[in-house]
């Protein structure tokens, strides 16, 4: 028979009473979880709605491009492996307020800092930071600095004029290095290393701008100290290997009208595999630059013998990167030119390099050297 029992009564109040003192914490937990923030999105994410806040709040005739640059030194824990690049062309320059206006918002929304603005190539660049860490690097380019400049369009040769083409190899690994050389009015042929965070970018940019772009195709060297490149040309490939490796590489490498050759001193004294490499050009209506990085090279002459327009290197600028060393090897070409009518100089993207080149052509004009594209000395 039930009934009414004291002692289980008082149990069960002093159990009841028990929960209700944690009853404000479990309604604490259920508001947090709640009111819980979203997650933090990725600097990727935020890049994809930076584009899109550009795109809606821009205007018409805005091109927006996103590509990456590698991060510059060793990743922290959850840091991004690279920088998200965005490059945008305007139309009209009245509309620059409106994108940066854009760009500021997302990142204002997000705690982003913004860096000082720098000038580069006549663009204006600059980066945007989160905790301390770059995510975003901004470029903008103005209507005057996407046209190609005037000077970079090669001229025809004058009379008995002598010619001389300057190619600068190794494109595609520094922004800031392939944008000094993008700053120089002259008509500069540019070759870009393909499979690069940048290969694409800077090749789309300099032809874009009125340079010649070849690509700068990686061949095996003689030396295994030299540093190779992960996909390269090699003795003993297939045909169908070096026409797998060819298009890859032309595929990240877009507007090459030519190639030549990236280190290469066992590839390109190799008859088998240069016999494979330039029916291939030719199909493709590519001229080839024999860089010359090997005495014993037979590239030069497989391309003439399989009807590919060809020609070679006569002078290596910046062996020596000195200022001085490079006017010197610039003196060299010159007078190389006077003597054949011709010469190709190849250099690479240092800063003397750069400066030499800037202080040195106009004169060299003056003297009566025609600079001209690498395809105008190519037969």
């Amino acid at each position: 028979m039930s009934g009414f029992h004291p002692a289980a009564s008082a149990r069960r109040f002093v159990s009841v009473a028990s929960w209700l003192r944690f009853l404000p914490f479990v309604f604490l937990l259920a508001g947090t979880a709640c009111h819980r923030k979203p997650a933090r999105p990725s600097a990727h994410q935020i890049t994809q709605e930076m584009v899109a806040n550009v795109e809606k709040t821009g205007g018409r005739g805005i091109q927006v491009n996103i590509g990456s640059e590698p991060v510059p030194t060793v990743p922290e824990e959850h840091a991004p492996n690279s920088i998200d690049v965005i490059t945008i062309r305007l139309s009209d320059i009245r509309s620059r307020r409106a994108v940066e206006q854009a760009l500021d918002d997302v990142a204002r929304k997000y705690g982003m800092v913004r860096t000082p603005e720098v000038m580069a190539s006549g663009m204006v660049r600059w980066k945007y930071e989160r905790d301390g860490i770059v995510t975003q690097v901004i470029r903008i380019v103005p209507p005057s600095a996407s046209a190609p400049p005037r000077a970079a369009a090669s001229s025809p040769p004058t009379g008995n004029m002598p010619r001389m083409a300057i190619i600068i190899d190794d494109l595609g690994y520094d922004r800031s290095a392939d944008d000094a050389v993008l700053s120089l009015p002259h008509p500069l042929t540019v070759s870009v290393i393909p499979h690069l965070p940048l290969s694409r970018e800077i090749a789309e940019e300099a032809h874009q701008r009125g340079y010649q772009v070849l690509l700068h195709m990686p061949m095996q060297p003689d030396s295994t100290t030299v540093q190779q490149e992960a996909i390269e040309l090699r003795p003993g490939m297939s045909g169908s290997e070096v026409q797998q490796t060819l298009t890859g590489m032309l595929d990240t490498v877009p507007f090459a009208a030519g190639v030549n050759n990236h280190e290469g001193s066992r590839a390109t004294s190799d008859p088998q595999l240069m016999g494979e490499l330039m029916p291939m050009l030719r199909t493709r209506k590519l001229f080839f630059i024999d860089s010359r990085t090997s005495a014993q090279t037979v590239a030069y002459e497989t391309a003439e013998h399989d009807g590919v327009r060809a020609t070679f290197r006569k002078v290596f600028l910046d062996d020596v990167p000195t200022h001085e060393a490079v006017l010197a090897q610039l003196s060299q070409a010159e007078k190389d030119a006077h003597r054949d009518g011709w010469a190709i100089a190849i250099g690479h993207p240092h800063p003397e390099t750069v400066a030499a080149l800037r202080q040195a052509l106009l004169r060299m004009h003056d003297e009566g050297v025609t600079l001209v594209f690498a395809s105008d000395l190519a037969h």
